[in-house]
């Protein structure tokens, strides 16, 4: 597989594109008039920053020697694969890619739009870099959280009706709840390493068993968030089915499992963000008044 494939990590793409599909299938659901070209472009956008991520955090950790001895994907710098100069020039690019098209959707509908792109560019970048990344200081969860689950779904929504809802916002939570559990089952596989190499993250603050109960909690509410939706409509039960799946996720997370065990079920995980965003679009479109 070509090794900018790779290092983009396909993988982590169901964080962009998720938000911003159950976005637009609420906006359907409530009978809005949708604007399916800002739609497009907020997907573009979503998935040009998660590249941009992927690229910008490899590049970091790989100069500061946090990759080194890695568990979990390949990453382009720590392997040796690419050089750090290399990799930082296609995060610029995958940025770049993302500001035109947030440019684009933002003079479509709101030049506030345009300004927290601009912050979004900034947080994805001192993520890991710069000298002091709040990534390594506890702060990737809430990160995540803001905006790959508020600013990705409420973004979507606004661009696709030009209005906002209450509803649209339950949805931002349950959606960034969803990204949040795949960067703290990342955490959780890296605890032992980040650790040693003095990388603070929320794992390694909680301890490992803090960690655990953290990362079942969010599941928790993942479903606890989803319930509400009931009151929108019945069919909102249909995500609600994979709650067995769920469970079986959290007895491997409480069987103890570290390390490269855990890669199943960071797996695990990031399919049953996919599927459950699957049965929400689902639940919406099919439940149309």
């Amino acid at each position: 597989m070509n090794k900018w494939i790779i290092g983009a990590r396909p993988r982590t793409l169901s964080a962009a594109v998720t938000p911003v599909v159950a976005a637009s299938a609420l906006a359907y659901h409530q009978n809005k008039t949708i604007n399916w070209i800002n739609v497009l472009l907020a997907l573009l956008v979503g998935i040009s920053l998660q590249v941009g991520v992927n690229y910008s955090n490899d590049y970091s950790d790989g100069i500061k020697g946090s990759d080194d001895n890695r568990v979990g994907p390949i990453r382009l710098v720590g392997s040796g694969l690419a050089t750090p100069k290399q990799v930082k020039r296609a995060a610029i690019f995958s940025y770049l890619v993302g500001a035109i098209f947030g440019t684009l959707l933002s003079l479509r509908t709101n030049w506030i739009l345009l300004a927290i792109g601009a912050i979004a560019l900034l947080a994805a970048w001192f993520y890991t870099g710069g000298s002091t990344p709040y990534g390594y200081r506890s702060l990737g969860e809430l990160s995540v959280f803001v905006f790959f689950g508020l600013v990705a779904t409420l973004g979507t929504y606004y661009g696709a009706t030009n209005s906002y809802s209450v509803w649209a916002l339950l949805l931002a939570i349950e959606m960034g709840l969803m990204a949040c559990a795949i960067l703290a089952i990342n955490n959780l596989r890296d605890l032992p390493k980040d650790a040693l190499v003095g990388k603070l993250t929320l794992a390694v603050r909680l301890g490992e068993a803090g960690a655990r109960r953290f990362l079942i909690l969010i599941l928790f509410f993942i479903f606890i968030t989803q319930l509400i939706f009931l009151k929108l409509t019945l069919m909102a039960i249909l995500p609600i089915m994979m709650a067995p799946y769920a469970l079986k996720i959290i007895n491997q997370i409480r069987s103890g499992i570290v390390g490269e065990a855990l890669i199943p079920t960071l797996g695990a995980i990031a399919k049953l963000q996919s599927l459950m965003g699957l049965w929400i679009v689902i639940a919406l479109v099919a439940s149309r008044p």
